[in-house]
């Protein structure tokens, strides 16, 4: 059986799509709440951050020859913007951690 063809990984990869986009569209209005809301937001970014970085990690592992090519895919998109999976991890982290430092200064 193929990577893809697993009912679990497109489950998850189904719920952590609809996740994200969730998140981000909750995201827009970010400006508007309040501390803990913001707090919450953080939080919740950091979970689907892990959750993401898991999946990959499952594609990276895999030697399902379409896993494979997903990840050199997305090697090659985030390459065309000179960053590497682990690179947009870290800054996704740095922008998280300058949110939390932002978030302290308001108490």
């Amino acid at each position: 059986m193929g990577f893809f063809d697993s009912d679990i990984i497109q489950q998850e990869a189904k719920q952590l799509f609809e996740d994200y986009q969730a998140l981000i569209q909750l995201g827009n209005g970010y400006g508007k709440f309040d501390r803990e809301g913001k707090k919450l937001f953080i939080e919740q970014m950091e979970a689907m951050m892990e959750r993401y970085r898991i999946f990959m990690k499952r594609f990276e592992l895999s030697e399902d020859f379409m896993a494979q090519m997903t990840m050199e895919q997305l090697k090659t998109q985030l390459g065309q913007f000179g960053v590497t999976p682990q690179q947009m991890f870290d800054q996704m982290n740095m922008t998280l951690q300058r949110m939390k430092t932002e978030l302290e200064k308001q108490k």
